[in-house]
């Protein structure tokens, strides 16, 4: 891992959610990696903000052990001391205590430069940010303060719309970090890289030599001890309104006038208001709704989604939805873009696929009647790389086969990936936008997710209708199938 400096002066990191899940798993393991990989300044002092009472000591030994579990490093005993002693721990509660609010700006005040991350319910962030101005934690003439946003950002057009307004209020836009932890994953943000720094690409990248691309996140886990969330969120909230249309956007933007984070965020919000909405006619047709029954993941029987903790053994709620989008652009016009996401599915992972177009007349070559489309494939996760399909002669015989030129970027020697949430964390401080997502995107992204909703009100779903451990429902394939294509995952 490359070291040095991206940021070397007194920083103050506070999580507001301290003692909670994602601070345990996620951000508490990431701040260590960085630190320990001389990523992000010594002289920093993470504050855990919570509403629980803590032993400190004994909190400091809860989160080792899931830094142990979850960091890409062995947790050398020196390492871990040195850390632990930059981990305050603050406990007040959010929504009024003054004191609480007092006694935060008396443990920053040596600290100029600040990032605040809320991991907490949405309905808390308004209420957080106006009292953090108020005690003057924000907004301040030295050094740079800026405020992290986990998702969900409202839970529709009208609550994310109603929430960004107070916010901007008190704070300006460009210090607002709203977090989608996919856009800090390596392969993500490789996307641009081989769109744009390959010739053999971008000149191809249009309906003229596009079939359709296909983006395709499964998941063979259920909602885990996350029920009662998932419950009144589902499938297209959770997954398709954000991670999914980002990746879309960052496939189908038109090349930025440069690098820029604005002008990368200006190019996806133009696709994100290219997406043709969904009417109820055309979202019957279109799109395919799942919830998963019971079924065999692993050898071992799961119970259905109504059968999880904390959700309504009646729920309608989808986890699973396959849908064809179209991007009304002179660029993508006539091009699908077919999504599928869903849990409890065959197996986990996360693909871009691009399917080229045959070439006019190939048909005329007998010999060539049983190639293969060309493909590129970006693989997100578990494995991590890109291969370019190919066709070529088999050796012998007077046909030819699929080749591929494969780069696995997770098989190099070494090979020791950054998590999301490292680099989230890394290009917040070094006040790198581009991964991060600004309101317009946000915007375009509820109006879709609305169109969907809409279209399905008052209609009452077949659930379940995929067993746990299955493809998912066969409508899904069909979607495909009425097409004349087929899902390449599948095959690939």
């Amino acid at each position: 891992m490359k070291s040095g400096f991206y940021h070397n002066t007194p920083l103050a990191f506070a999580i507001f959610g301290g003692t909670g899940d994602l601070t345990k798993r996620k951000l508490i393991p990431a701040l260590f990696s960085l630190v320990k990989e001389k990523r992000i300044s010594d002289e920093i002092s993470i504050v855990l903000v919570g509403r629980r009472n803590k032993d400190v000591i004994e909190f400091k030994e809860e989160l080792l052990e899931f830094v142990k579990a979850y960091s890409r490093h062995k947790v050398k005993k020196d390492d871990w001391e040195a850390f632990a002693e930059k981990i305050n721990y603050c406990r007040f509660d959010f929504e009024d205590e003054e004191r609480g609010y007092n006694d935060l700006a008396k443990i920053l005040e040596n600290c100029h430069d600040r990032i605040f991350y809320l991991a907490v319910a949405p309905g808390l962030f308004e209420i957080i940010i106006k009292n953090l101005k108020k005690y003057n934690l924000i907004e301040r003439d030295t050094g740079f303060q800026r405020i992290m946003i986990e998702k969900p950002f409202g839970f529709s057009l009208e609550s994310a719309g109603k929430l960004n307004a107070a916010i901007t209020k008190i704070i300006p836009e460009k210090k607002i970090f709203r977090v989608d932890h996919y856009l800090g994953k390596e392969m993500i943000q490789n996307i641009l890289s081989i769109r744009f720094g390959n010739s053999i690409f971008e000149p191809l990248w249009n309906h003229h030599y596009i079939d359709n691309i296909q983006i395709i996140s499964t998941e063979t886990i259920g909602v885990e001890n996350r029920g009662g969330y998932y419950d009144s969120t589902g499938v297209v909230k959770d997954m398709l309104q954000n991670h999914i249309l980002q990746m879309l956007a960052l496939i189908a933007m038109e090349p930025p006038v440069d690098l820029e984070p604005e002008s990368i965020r200006n190019e996806k919000v133009k696709v994100l208001k290219s997406l043709r909405l969904f009417d109820k006619e055309s979202a019957q047709k279109n799109i395919v709704r799942g919830q998963y029954g019971r079924g065999i993941i692993g050898g071992v029987e799961v119970p259905a989604y109504r059968e999880e903790e904390r959700v309504s053994e009646n729920s309608n709620t989808d986890t699973f939805i396959a849908l064809k989008i179209n991007v009304d652009n002179f660029r993508w016009a006539g091009v699908p873009f077919y999504v599928k996401t869903g849990k409890r599915l065959d197996k986990k992972t996360t693909r871009i696929i691009v399917q080229f177009k045959k070439l006019p007349g190939i048909n005329f070559y007998k010999n060539l009647n049983n190639g293969k489309p060309n493909l590129l494939v970006i693989k997100i996760q578990p494995e991590e790389g890109v291969f370019f399909q190919i066709n070529a002669k088999s050796p012998g015989i007077d046909l030819i086969e699929p080749v591929k030129a494969d780069y696995c970027h997770s098989c190099r020697a070494d090979y020791n990936s950054p998590e999301a949430y490292e680099q989230i964390i890394l290009e917040a401080i070094r006040n790198n936008s581009s991964i991060f997502t600004r309101w317009d995107e946000l915007e375009c992204s509820w109006k879709f997710e609305k169109s969907i909703s809409e279209s399905f009100e008052g209609i009452e779903p077949n659930f379940p209708n995929y067993a746990a451990g299955s493809k998912g429902p066969v409508e899904a394939a069909e979607l495909l199938e009425r097409d004349g294509r087929i899902w390449w995952d599948t095959f690939i």
